[in-house]
């Protein structure tokens, strides 16, 4: 048995960008900064950020364009990949990148607790999922269930 499952909240540290495969599927990437306070050695809080580039597909894709802006609080269920490319340099370069199974927004637009005010859709898509009428349009929740819903 083999396991490759990572979660992050963090909050997007970049509008998302969509674009088509040649075969017409949606493909939507955007960074996301994941910081720790801790003290250092002198006391002092100091803060540390890893950066993740996410990459959502499909119906998710949409998803994320649509509702996800630059500054928003958001949980990322993924998986982590590598991607090897070649940079303008002409240098061989890998990236690690996380292929998203499940987007949650945890603010509104604004940057506030996401409430009624939030847009249909917009709090949660899992893919695969369905809503009650087994439709499929992305599923909607309460985003403070989300929230009590995590594995921890």
């Amino acid at each position: 048995m083999s396991l490759n499952q990572i979660l992050l909240i963090g909050r997007a540290g970049t509008d998302p960008e969509m674009r088509y495969t040649p075969s017409g599927t949606p493909v939507t990437n955007f960074r996301l900064a994941v910081s720790n306070n801790r003290r250092d050695q002198n006391g002092e809080w100091t803060e540390d950020t890893e950066w993740f580039t996410v990459t959502a597909w499909e119906r998710q894709a949409e998803s994320v364009n649509q509702y996800l802006a630059k500054g928003r609080r958001v949980f990322v269920d993924g998986r982590l990949s590598t991607r090897q490319y070649t940079s303008n340099s002409g240098e061989a370069r890998t990236s690690l990148e996380v292929k998203a199974f499940r987007v949650v927004f945890l603010d509104s637009q604004s940057g506030e607790s996401a409430g009624a005010d939030a847009p249909p859709g917009a709090q949660s898509y899992s893919p695969g999922s369905s809503g009650a009428s087994g439709s499929d349009a992305p599923a909607t929740s309460n985003p403070t269930e989300d929230v009590e819903e995590l594995p921890w």
